[in-house]
């Protein structure tokens, strides 16, 4: 059996986003960038899969719509333990088109599980994965919070209201994970860091496709107003305050 985890280039979630003139591009100078943190779950429980001698799981591959200058991420991927990486050369211009490319590929190598984090960290789109499900034609689960296998057969776990829910499904299909898939991300050794170096990134060239949905232009949210005290003996105050400031009551 075969795992893929697609994987998102994201900037860190300490970074302080600046826009180019105009507001219509993120400037990318001094961002650090990291895998998406619901990818780097989903790519922890892959690894666990095919620790699991029962699982049956041979490989682990990642794979990443993005230029040369998101190597180091997919590197990152390979020393945290994934055997191999596919990058698509391009940069990932709105979800269809990342969802295109990265059907395409998955058709040509055929993983019998996909794996993709709900949404990503950046633009919270959760559209990626929905999309790799109706371009190859196969079925896909969402909300995703565990994933194992018994006997040879995918078993995934869905949180539900009051409960949970337990579906089991034939290969290939496409799972979107969530919170729980993984307790913590793993973190890469030392000897991963040097075994990534020599590890394969197969890299394609993208297919021709129109974009769907072109960002016109990105507005910060305005400031947080400064905090208010109120003196704990004038509770008058406070529920003026409430009324007809924050109007809450």
């Amino acid at each position: 059996m075969k795992i893929l985890v697609c994987i998102s280039n994201v900037p860190d979630t300490t970074t302080k986003i600046k826009f180019t003139e105009g507001a219509s591009t993120i400037d990318t100078a001094g961002i650090q960038w990291v895998i998406n943190p619901w990818d780097e779950l989903s790519l922890t429980r892959a690894l666990e899969l095919k620790d699991d001698a029962t699982a049956g799981v041979k490989s682990v591959t990642v794979a990443h719509v993005g230029g040369a200058g998101s190597e180091p991420t997919i590197r990152k991927a390979l020393a945290i333990g994934a055997d191999d990486g596919i990058r698509i050369n391009s940069e990932a211009s709105d979800a269809y088109f990342t969802a295109v490319q990265l059907a395409e590929v998955i058709g040509k190598e055929r993983f019998d599980i996909i794996m993709c984090g709900i949404e990503s960290s950046d633009f919270n789109g959760s559209l990626v994965g929905g999309m790799i499900s109706e371009l190859l034609g196969i079925p896909s689960v969402s909300s995703v919070s565990n994933i194992r296998i018994e006997n040879g057969i995918p078993l995934m776990t869905r949180e539900i209201d009051g409960g949970k829910e337990i579906i089991k499904m034939p290969a290939p299909f496409v799972a979107i994970v969530q919170k729980g898939i993984a307790k913590e991300p793993r973190i890469a050794s030392m000897r991963g860091i040097m075994t990534a170096r020599n590890k394969q990134v197969r890299v394609y060239e993208p297919v021709q496709v129109e974009k769907l949905t072109e960002i016109s232009g990105f507005e910060k949210p305005k400031p947080r107003a400064a905090c208010k005290f109120v003196d704990a003996e004038n509770p008058s105050q406070l529920i003026e305050l409430l009324q007809n400031e924050a109007k809450v009551i």
